[in-house]
């Protein structure tokens, strides 16, 4: 009798997880992704061909770390 409540709980453990498999499966499926739009303050997304794209990025980069930081004065 142990044995087939064992056997009985083990398949219901096994058809939970299957579900919850397929549930993420499905949440996984591609979709069609809308056009991204920037944000405001952001940097658009290089163009070009690749190293005019390293360029975009390096002067991003410094153009970000040109920047002063906000003092915090409560410390």
């Amino acid at each position: 009798m142990r044995a087939v409540f064992s056997v009985l709980g083990l398949l219901v453990v096994v058809a939970i997880v299957g579900l919850l498999a397929r549930k993420q499966l499905g949440a996984m499926a591609p979709r069609a992704a809308p056009p991204p739009v920037a944000a405001p303050g952001s940097v658009a997304p290089p163009t070009g061909t690749p190293q005019q794209q390293v360029q975009q990025v390096q002067q991003a980069v410094q153009g970000a770390m040109q920047q002063a930081r906000p003092v915090d004065d409560t410390k």
